[in-house]
């Protein structure tokens, strides 16, 4: 977006200011199908769970990665006046839940939709079995993420050694084992994990099938990289890789199915913030902004996100630190960003491709409200 009109909104919503132009994410989602023509997209709701965001994708045709019950909520108001019928089949094909670990109350309040529902272990699936007995059923496989901006090896997945049995258990408690699924982490950009895991889920897949069970969905997760940078490989190229893989590791009647998320919001906001401060620490500029990591920037913590900052006015540039405005120390945003020294109070910076965990995880931490969110071209 160009700074004229940014400036524009700024002077007439204030700041912080958080922008997302629709325009985009239609983009990306039309990006990923083109790329990826065979795989059945389901957002990654946990990204950006802003509703007009999903109301966006849901006009696009893409189906939903949801973690929790009020997640699932979000998409089924879009479909809350269909008949019954209708409502029931776009639940059972468009809507899975991914989070392997899901409690009884939420198990019992979706088992009448025959959810799609992620499991990695014994205690869940005798949840499941107990409480959700009618949902279709993916196990959730512990695949190399080495690399990847956010790990999820160490917390979800079984071991590939156990799946076999995860997999007779389930059909042994009369429940149904749909498909396999993994995550090789957020932001990958080591593509050889992609190939790792296929192959391993691929060994797994094939052999059940050898045995009986009527495994058909294959679920590659997300990790899609997002281009913060130069240094970022090309998504085409991760998707030439994968549909080579998918030709050659599954039958052809296999589904496959992925969950992006930052994929299709990381590029989509702009963040204009406030310069509120301005102080010179240890011979280091210091930059308070009406913003930080309790707020909009709260990707920084727990997405790894590197930040970055631009300035509208001009002068000689040199390190700065970019802080937050609340009273706690930890709130520091980046202590090395190449800005204008020449900065004062009442002056903007912005922030680009800050769509993603961002202000998904905003907090109102010492009282302080997060981003207006502002839409475009919805």
């Amino acid at each position: 977006m160009k700074k004229d009109k940014l400036l524009k909104l700024v002077k007439k919503h204030r700041t912080p200011l958080f922008i997302i132009d629709h325009d985009i994410i239609r983009e990306n989602y039309r990006r990923f199908k083109k790329a990826l023509p065979g795989v059945q997209a389901y957002y990654a709701i946990k990204a950006n769970s802003e509703p007009e965001i999903i109301k966006t994708l849901f006009n696009e045709g893409a189906s939903f990665d949801v973690a929790s019950y009020n997640e699932f909520i979000e998409v089924y108001n879009l479909i809350d006046k269909w008949r019954e019928k209708k409502k029931e089949f776009f639940i059972w094909d468009k809507i899975i839940f991914s989070n392997t670990i899901k409690d009884r109350e939420t198990l019992k309040k979706i088992n009448k939709y025959k959810p799609l529902v992620t499991y990695d272990n014994m205690d869940e699936l005798k949840k499941i079995k107990e409480n959700c007995k009618k949902a279709g059923l993916i196990l959730r496989l512990k695949v190399p993420d080495i690399g990847s901006q956010v790990e999820m090896a160490s917390k979800f997945g079984a071991e590939p050694r156990d799946a076999s049995n995860l997999i007779k258990k389930a059909f042994d408690l009369g429940l149904k084992v749909e498909g396999l699924s993994f995550h090789v982490g957020s932001q990958c950009t080591n593509f050889e994990n992609y190939v790792s895991a296929l192959s391993i889920t691929s060994k797994i897949f094939n052999e059940s099938r050898k045995k009986g069970y009527e495994l058909d969905i294959i679920d590659i997760g997300g990790g899609f990289p997002v281009l913060y940078d130069g240094n970022v490989p090309r998504f085409e190229k991760l998707a030439e890789i994968l549909n080579q893989e998918f030709k050659r590791l599954f039958p052809e009647d296999t589904q496959i199915i992925a969950e992006p998320g930052r994929f299709f919001v990381a590029t989509t906001a702009v963040l204009v913030s406030e310069i509120i401060g301005k102080a010179r620490r240890n011979g280091k500029i210091f930059y308070h902004i009406n913003d930080g990591v309790y707020h909009t920037f709260s990707g920084v913590v727990y997405d790894h996100w590197i930040p970055n900052f631009h300035s509208f006015k001009k002068g000689k540039r040199q390190i700065c630190a970019v802080v937050g405005q609340t009273c706690d120390s930890f709130d520091k945003i980046s202590l090395a960003e190449h800005l204008p020294q020449n900065l004062q109070i009442g002056d903007y910076l912005y922030t680009e491709n800050i769509g993603a965990y961002s202000t998904a995880s905003s907090t109102k931490f010492n009282g302080f409200e997060g981003a207006k969110i502002l839409h475009i071209n919805n």
